[in-house]
């Protein structure tokens, strides 16, 4: 596929080979049009236990010792895109639109009517951009798309295709899409505003960067004494590289980094969030490997910037990471276990919070090749979140969903 939604379907097509290669293409003048995209849904039920959720946590999803059941799209939002794209003067160009209709909602008049946003079925436009550039000299994105930092961790994440973790409490059912492991193993790389480069392909080595939106710090749950800052004096900036190489022993290393100011901190303070990461993807014979890790300061945990600052303007450390197995058996049906965590640092100024001190979570799941574009879903996930506070438990979620999603 073209760079229109390769975001989604680059991850589907590293999860299940059934996934089309192409979406419906037309020729109009001079431009090939390309519309594509996916439809999923699954049947969720989650069984939570009685222990109180640490803020920032990701296991429960409805209260305390609790079960809850929705119908919702997962990791994937259901997609609708198009991309246009043409070759003149010798340069490719290419322009990408797309939006994301959520599936599912927790009350009536839900179609974008709903008296509240929880209410209501969630939808997002995620792309647009424009492309230009040549195989000889590489391309240039100016416009909307997913980020570097995080983005192929993503891609690798068996969870793409299913559900993973369902998020913090309430989220259930009110939201456009599932975790997957995000907050659970990597940052969300995010669909950011961005001007990036990226080199051609010199013999399996290239690398992006680009120039990014700067965005506010916040906190990923109310409650905690976080300040919520933000700069518009500079930009963010984002990087990533990357060697692939193919044969009966194929893979990908990668390695990317995060970097953005961030001021209007207390009593006016300055401070850099940055962040670095590495993975290694591998497959030989039906077997695919993948371990992946990140270490930063100042980028919080889940999504960039959320819980990276206490209410002193100082950054929090965190780090964490993902390992993963799976295995194609006769059948075409992928068989996969993958287990992750991510952890967030407390300061001083956090002493008597109720802060999460790690999110993690194990996943099994069966992904079944039904035909050359639909797959059938199963997943179980056991997502934990611990606090910093001694005398608070552990909060766990026991997460069964079945579902199917189709790629056109």
């Amino acid at each position: 596929m073209n760079n229109k939604i390769k975001a989604a379907v680059a991850g589907a097509v590293l999860a299940s080979a059934s996934v089309a290669n192409a979406g419906i293409t037309w020729d109009a003048g001079e431009w090939t049009v390309d519309m594509n995209g996916n439809v999923n849904a699954y049947a969720v039920v989650s069984d939570n236990d009685d222990s109180s959720m640490a803020l920032g946590g990701l296991a429960n999803t409805k209260g305390n010792d609790s079960t809850a059941a929705t119908i919702r799209t997962g990791l994937l939002p259901s997609w609708l895109g198009f991309t246009a794209s043409t070759r003149q003067n010798d340069i490719d160009t290419s322009v990408t639109i797309s939006f994301q209709p959520g599936a599912g909602g927790q009350g009536a008049l839900q179609g974008g009517n709903g008296t509240t946003a929880s209410n209501r079925a969630g939808s997002e436009n995620r792309q647009a951009f424009l492309t230009f550039g040549d195989k000889s000299w590489g391309s240039v994105k100016v416009g909307k798309d997913l980020g570097l930092f995080g983005s192929t961790a993503i891609l690798n994440d068996m969870t793409l295709l299913g559900v993973g973790s369902q998020g913090a409490v309430g989220t259930a059912g009110g939201t456009t899409t599932t975790l997957g492991r995000i907050g659970t193993g990597f940052i969300y790389a995010d669909w950011n505003g961005q001007i990036t480069y990226t080199t051609p392909n010199m013999n399996g080595f290239s690398a992006s960067v680009g120039i990014f939106q700067p965005w506010n710090a916040g906190a990923l749950a109310t409650g905690l004494s976080d300040t919520s800052s933000g700069d518009t004096d500079q930009f963010g900036y984002q990087g990533q590289a990357s060697y692939s190489w193919t044969g009966d022993f194929a893979g990908k290393v990668w390695g990317g980094f995060f970097s953005q100011e961030v001021t209007g901190l207390a009593v006016g303070g300055d401070e850099r969030a940055t962040a670095f990461e590495a993975g290694v993807s591998a497959t030989v014979a039906n077997i695919n490997l993948v371990a992946y890790g990140y270490s930063g300061e100042g980028v919080g945990t889940t999504g960039l910037l959320l819980d990276g600052f206490d209410a002193a303007g100082k950054e929090r450390d965190s780090d964490g990471g993902y390992v993963q197995a799976t295995y194609v058996i006769p059948t075409g049906t992928k068989l996969g276990v993958s287990w992750g965590l991510s952890k967030l640092d407390d300061n001083a100024a956090d002493a008597g919070d109720n802060l999460v001190k790690e999110n993690e979570m194990l996943t099994i799941g069966a992904y079944h090749p039904l035909t050359k574009h639909l797959n059938l879903v199963a997943e179980y996930s056991q997502v934990t979140a611990e606090s910093h506070l001694s005398t608070q438990g552990d909060a766990e979620s026991d997460i069964f969903s079945v579902g199917a999603i189709l790629f056109f």
